[in-house]
């Protein structure tokens, strides 16, 4: 499957949750752990563990990706889901400025969300 594909499939299912605050950081020129990240925000626990559902319903059901590797799922505040070439971490507001992942990876090329949400 083409990767860009794979991150507009993840930022659609977020979308249909209402995930805000989106970040796609291109790592692929620094880094070898993955190519994408996607990155969003969830208001609450409840919010995340949601966004995190239907990002793994849409893709297992839909595509058949399967999920690689959950991480944080029962605490809910950072939510990593990892499908190999893309990444998926689901903050709530407090750890996604606590963390500031943008910042840590901010060598990488971030690319425009819009694209994949047809705005």
């Amino acid at each position: 499957m083409e990767i860009l594909k794979l991150v507009e499939y993840v930022v659609k299912a977020a979308d249909d949750i209402k995930a805000q605050d989106f970040k796609i950081l291109d790592l692929r020129e620094v880094s070898s752990i993955t190519d994408y990240f996607v990155i969003c925000t969830g208001s609450s626990s409840t919010q995340t563990k949601a966004i995190a559902d239907n990002i793994e319903e849409k893709l297992q059901k839909e595509h058949c990706l399967p999920l690689l590797r959950r991480e944080g799922y029962q605490h809910g505040a950072w939510i990593l889901l990892d499908y190999g070439s893309v990444v998926v971490h689901i903050f709530k507001p407090e750890e996604r400025e606590f963390y500031n992942i943008e910042r840590l990876w901010r060598d990488a090329e971030a690319v425009e969300v819009s694209a994949f949400l047809g705005e």
